[in-house]
């Protein structure tokens, strides 16, 4: 009987070994999705807008982290990240219009 048990026991940790092994290989595609997005937003935005590059960031992290609270991160971060540098871009211009 405590033979059976450990058998069980082992063959549940390997199931779970595996699972998290995909998950973790699941997890670090989209981060690479991500990081490729990220790379090209901003490189996009730094050739067509005069914004620090300290604000550009700024704007790319948020929409970074609200990202991460959906179920579909790297299918929402693309549309979001240009939406922030968008208002970014537009408070920048005010505030160069103040001064």
């Amino acid at each position: 009987m405590k033979t059976n048990e450990r058998n069980e026991s082992a063959n549940r940790v390997g199931v779970g070994t595996a699972f998290s092994k995909a998950c973790r290989k699941c997890y670090q595609g989209i981060m690479a999705q991500i990081r490729r997005t990220r790379n090209s937003i901003l490189a996009e935005a730094r050739e067509s807008h005069q914004v620090q590059e300290r604000l550009l960031r700024l704007a790319v992290n948020e929409a970074e982290g609200l990202a991460w609270q959906t179920m579909y991160p790297q299918l929402v971060f693309p549309n979001l990240a240009m939406e922030k540098i968008q208002g970014a871009v537009q408070w920048s211009r005010r505030q160069r219009r103040i001064v």
